[in-house]
């Protein structure tokens, strides 16, 4: 099959041909259908996050079931399936507690040492990211980490639902849980934060308020349910939050991965407040808050792939979107083919755009 690999930070994806195993006990071959480009794959790219190579990236993926291996149960060859990099082993402590995003025996899911690699390329074995390598025409899968969705769900959209609309959606109503009614503040229009901003409208926020630098991606976050928008260039968006709030939000999210922002989330709270970056803020920097803002219960949080349930996350987000609720064909900016995809993340480095998505024959 081809595949794009990955050979370490701040050097090009190459197109090349890759083996790939049948499916073991409880493993998965899917043809891939569709891939988003997201911002994470973007930060082990650009080195801001490690990464072993040769490696096969891309994670945000939905695809058509080819092969299913001995004990694979619930899944058979021609089910639709999106994928999710939060792979859970099912026994462990996070998983039997309603916590599977946060599973701590993902190695369970992977194949054991002295077994043959699942991808391989002149007979060395390619490493596969978050346990997906989904920048391929074919992926090789625990069963742990696929849902099987509806066949009326178009795959190019549906791919979206593997990384960005479960994350930002799912910060939105997992994580934060937001009440009706709320104010809530959304920092940063990509993938993420529009899904955020959809979230917190089908969740009933009172008020959102989008907050990015980009003209074009205010008003795409309006169609999206924002019923305020604030350009960063042009104003201080702290300030901007609380004279809008008569004092701050009651949620805010960080959508861009960004030591300031993260931190800006924080400041634009109202008491009581909540702000759940969502962002990968690069490894090793450190937020700063002011402590005595602490006092007046307000609060900071992370969140971990929204939080996920995805089995049943998921099949929700579908309905939504064939219910005309979520609205991912706004979110899809361009469709490419995968020997595109350098030239589609310097497009989404640039910024001024949501998602392109690759897409398979």
């Amino acid at each position: 099959m081809k595949a794009a690999i990955f050979h370490g930070a701040h050097q090009k994806l190459t197109i090349e041909e890759v083996a790939i195993a049948n499916p073991g006990p409880r493993e998965v071959l899917i043809r891939t259908a569709a891939v988003g480009l997201c911002h994470s794959d973007l930060h082990y790219i650009d080195g801001h996050y490690g990464f072993d190579a040769p490696a096969i990236l891309g994670h945000e993926a939905s695809g058509v079931v080819e092969k299913v291996g001995a004990e694979v149960t619930g899944l058979c060859p021609g089910d639709h399936v999106i994928t999710c990099l939060s792979v859970f082993c099912g026994h462990c402590a996070h998983c039997t507690t309603g916590r599977p995003f946060n599973c701590d025996h993902q190695h369970e899911t992977q194949r054991a040492q002295g077994q043959p690699p699942r991808l391989a390329r002149g007979g060395a074995p390619i490493h596969q990211f978050y346990e997906l390598a989904a920048f391929a025409e074919q992926m090789l899968v625990h069963e742990h980490a696929l849902v099987k969705i509806r066949r009326d769900m178009p795959l190019d959209r549906a791919a979206l639902i593997g990384c960005a609309v479960t994350t930002g959606v799912g910060a939105v109503t997992n994580t934060a849980r937001i009440e009706v009614g709320a104010t809530v503040a959304i920092i940063g229009c990509g993938g993420v934060g529009l899904a955020a901003v959809n979230g917190a409208a089908i969740a009933g926020a009172g008020r959102i308020i989008a907050i990015d630098i980009e003209d074009t991606k205010l008003d795409l976050a309006r169609s999206f349910g924002a019923t305020d928008a604030i350009n960063a260039r042009e104003c201080d968006p702290v300030e901007a939050v609380r004279d809008l709030t008569r004092g701050g939000v009651d949620h805010a999210f960080e959508a861009l991965g960004l030591k300031r922002t993260a931190e800006q989330a924080f400041e634009m709270l109202g008491r009581s407040g909540v702000a759940t970056i969502i962002g990968m803020v690069p490894e090793g920097q450190r937020i700063e808050i002011d402590a005595a803002a602490l006092l007046y219960d307000r609060r900071i949080q992370g969140s971990n792939m929204g939080s996920n349930r995805f089995r049943v996350d998921m099949p929700r987000y579908v309905d939504f979107y064939l219910a005309g609720r979520l609205h991912l064909d706004r979110m899809i900016d361009s469709r490419i083919k995968l020997d595109q995809i350098n030239d589609g993340f310097e497009r989404l480095r640039r910024g001024g755009f949501a998602r392109s998505v690759i897409t398979f024959d």
